[in-house]
């Protein structure tokens, strides 16, 4: 697909949807939203990009496959039921640790997690449907 509008307003839509996304992530364990919603308009404004240039432009702008995004993914959410296990809790009990004033909590590790295992899903699903 070879659109000079898509193209050109993909130049926006990309660094938008992305920073959304981000946001979207961090407010997730907080009020709606997370990884899952974060990571699909993460992946839409990487597709919007992607179509009009081709598989190529995608891998240039990712500089890694879609697959180890979600590897990387499916590892972090996996490793934020560890602290729990840790103190003899159920797995994915969420944990908190406040250092220095700043709440971090294994919540935001996991939604993280899915964030990326959602973006590498669609972009590999994507991949197969671009041309390079």
């Amino acid at each position: 697909m070879n659109s000079l509008i898509l193209r050109t307003t993909s130049r926006a839509v990309l660094p938008t949807a992305l920073i959304f996304s981000i946001y979207v992530l961090l407010r997730g364990h907080n009020e709606p939203g997370g990884g899952f919603i974060g990571g699909l308009i993460a992946a839409a404004g990487l597709a919007v990009h992607a179509l009009p240039r081709g598989g190529d432009a995608l891998m240039s702008l990712l500089r890694v496959s879609p697959k180890a995004i979600i590897g990387t993914g499916l590892s972090l959410a996996l490793i934020s039921g560890l602290p729990a296990l840790l103190m003899a809790e159920p797995f994915l009990t969420h944990q908190w640790a406040f250092p220095g004033g700043i709440a971090i909590s294994t919540t935001l590790i996991f939604d993280t997690g899915v964030y990326l295992a959602v973006i590498g899903s669609v972009l590999t699903f994507l991949s197969y449907y671009l041309e390079n």
